[in-house]
């Protein structure tokens, strides 16, 4: 993913007044679009949504379906969710260690995993296998991407460059990332900036 920071600087310096940033919950909602599987309790024929067609359901047999539609019919007790295969402990913990060993951003299993954990925690915790362990494992993995970002930016500021590669960042990590890395390019702006005035007054002097 290549960003052209001095550009996200402006756009939301100048833009934001027209458009309206996108926040945890608007990701949250691209999240709720992804596929999961549940066993179905009851019969229905195929649905057909705008998003896809779903279904048939019969009792007992695997489909799959966006999870909004999963956590409505748990929430009314017509299906038992199947978690996705990542949310398990020994490949989080796999991962949290590859995060850990490595300096740049590793590829995660989903690209909405925090999004999608909460989500089925909250709401399906009974059908995920060591529900605690799951949610500690993947905000420890948030954690360290986030803390890996952090110094990411330092990095950036103190280089006084307009460019930066990030690779494999969620977008809900970008959304986080938004407050400290808008604080941190308006302070570069506001540094080159008195720069470029005491050049100017040095130039005019002589």
């Amino acid at each position: 993913m290549f960003i052209n920071l001095s550009r996200i600087f402006y756009f939301s310096k100048n833009n934001y007044k027209h458009l309206r940033p996108m926040d945890p919950a608007d990701v949250e909602f691209l999240a709720e679009k992804q596929i999961v599987s549940i066993v179905p309790n009851f019969s229905l024929d195929k649905i057909y949504l705008i998003s896809g067609d779903f279904g048939p359901f019969n009792p007992g047999l695997q489909a799959e379906v966006p999870i909004w539609i999963a956590i409505s019919l748990k929430q009314r007790q017509k299906c038992r969710i199947i978690p996705p295969d990542w949310m398990d402990t020994e490949k989080l913990e796999a991962k949290k260690t590859e995060e850990q060993e490595s300096k740049f951003f590793t590829e995660m299993p989903s690209k909405h995993y925090m999004e999608i954990t909460q989500l089925l925690l909250q709401h399906a915790s009974d059908d995920v296998p060591m529900a605690d362990a799951i949610r500690t494992l993947v905000k420890d993995i948030w954690d360290l991407r986030l803390a890996k970002l952090r110094s990411s930016v330092d990095v950036f500021v103190k280089s006084g460059a307009t460019h930066a590669k990030l690779n494999h960042l969620t977008l809900m990590e970008l959304n986080t990332a938004r407050p400290f890395l808008t604080k941190a390019l308006e302070h570069m702006k506001l540094l080159r900036t008195n720069v470029a005035r005491c050049s100017l007054g040095t130039v005019s002097q002589d």
